[in-house]
Formats: structure tokens, sequence, C-alpha cells
């Protein structure tokens, strides 16, 4: 399944390990601080959020806003330590050929995605993150499989962004009607491909079962385009993935992902669908 690691019960503990010493750092740092301690609710004023997502990172259990680790540093003036941490806990969770992609998606100004097994990651919920990753790592302790949800919603932040990249995704029907984690997972699922659907930039299509063959049958695929005009796609298989930057490449599985686009549902058909189909389960 993308975004899972290979390894025993021991790399959960490697997975968390970023997060708890980002937890520690902001603890003590607010609380050892030369002018005074602050307490969550007065850091909280400062950085301009709220004393509860202050106290859920230093439990370690919330994905951190991007804005805040440079803002962090800024105020405790602790040279980069925190923007570093959070850097390590995005990477922490993603094998060796998804981190450069993973980095790449943060400043991307477009992306493009097409899967034909599953809901790509940047669309997921976390039932149906959990259901993946329980899955296909069936003897993960908790802590890995929580983990590794966490490290995938942490992703989807760029949809938070004041500009965020122009968005579009091709699913094939298959991936719509396969039942993840149950009736329950699967409605919330539907729901939230909805409603990605609705936002001003991004589109979602369905590939119907009955469209004929095309180029990029045997695997999903990410195209990211960086503000200096770059194009990269990522491919990924369950144990391997691979970025390709050759020129003739890219124009070849971008032109191959026009096609799936064309062939697939409009927008608005495909809408339809997945609320028909959400609304028989």
């Amino acid at each position: 399944m993308p975004g899972q690691r290979e390894g025993d019960g021991t790399a959960a503990k490697a997975v968390s390990d970023p997060r708890r010493e980002f937890a520690e750092a902001l603890r003590d740092a607010r609380e050892l601080r030369l002018a005074g301690k602050w307490t969550q609710a007065q850091l909280a004023r400062e950085v301009r959020t709220s004393s509860s997502t202050i106290s859920r990172i230093e439990g370690s259990d919330f994905p951190i806003p991007s804005n805040l680790p440079e803002i962090f540093d800024q105020i405790f003036e602790t040279d980069g330590r925190f923007k570093d941490l959070y850097e390590r806990i995005r990477e922490q969770g993603y094998v060796a050929h998804a981190q450069r992609r993973m980095k790449l998606e943060t400043t991307a100004v477009a992306i493009a995605e097409w899967s034909q097994t599953v809901v790509p990651g940047l669309l997921q919920t976390p039932s149906y993150a959990r259901a993946l990753f329980r899955a296909g790592k069936p003897r993960a302790a908790n802590d890995e499989i929580k983990a590794l949800v966490r490290a995938r919603m942490e992703r989807q932040e760029l949809f938070q962004r004041k500009s965020p990249p122009d968005f579009s995704a091709v699913v094939c029907e298959s991936v719509i009607r396969r039942n993840v984690g149950g009736a329950d997972v699967m409605r919330e699922q539907l729901a939230v491909l909805l409603s990605h659907g609705k936002r001003p930039t991004s589109v979602v299509q369905v590939l119907p079962l009955g469209a004929s063959c095309h180029a990029l049958m045997d695997a999903p695929v990410s195209i990211l385009t960086t503000a200096s005009g770059t194009v990269v796609v990522h491919t990924e298989g369950i144990r391997s993935g691979s970025m390709i930057e050759e020129p003739g490449d890219v124009r070849h599985l971008s032109r191959s992902y026009d096609v799936v686009t064309a062939s697939a549902l409009s927008p608005d058909a495909s809408a339809e669908l997945i609320l028909k189909v959400m609304e028989a389960l």
C-alpha cells in the first residue's frame, strides 16, 4: 500500500521519535523561557493559534500546522531546531523513494493524481488510511499504524494554504466501489471525495469500469509541477517507486494522464456516481 514502511514493531518507535522530540522541545522552550515561563494559553496567543492546539502538539498526538515550526524558532530563538524536527516528522513513515516526492508536494503549484486501486493519499480520511495500513501491515503495532496515519494526514495541510495547488484526481470506478474498512468508513471517504470536487481549485473524476485500456493501468501516477514550471512524475508500486524526470518520459506519462482524464466521466457526472454509490452503502 502507498506510504507503508517495512519493519517490525520497533519501527513504531523510530517513526514517532521526532514527534516526541518536537513535543518535548516545545514544552521545554515554553516552560524554561529566559524571559519567564509561558502557559500554553500565552504561547497560543503569541503564535495566533488555540491553547488546545498547543496542548495537543505537546501531547504528541496532533498534526503540526506547517507555519508553526518556523514561528517557534523565531520566538524561542532556536536556530531552526523546530523546523528541522518538523521535516523529520514529515519524512518519517515514508519509504525512501517517496521522500523527495513528499518534499516537492509541499511546494507544487499543480498536482495531478491517477489511481486504479485506492483513493489517493492526499484525499484519504484517517479511517480509510488506517484500514489500508492495517491490511498491508497486519503485524504492526498500533502505535506504528497511528503514526503512519498521522503522517499521511499531515500531507493534506497543503489544501489549507492561502493559495493551494491546482489539484486534479482521476480514480477508477473500482476505487469508489471497493469496500475499505466497512460501510461507515466508505461513506465518510466518499463524502470527502465529493467535498474536494466542490473546491474551486480541485477536480475529481471517475474512470468508468467500461472504459477501454490505457497506458496507466499498471500503476498509480502523480504529476507534480513546481513554481519554476518543472514537471516530474512519481509512480509507485507496493514496495517500490520512482521519480521520473527525463523530459520524454514525463511528456509521455502526462499525455497518458490526459487520455485518462478525457476518458473519465465529467466532474458533475463523477459526483453523481460517487453520491449514488455512497447512498447505496
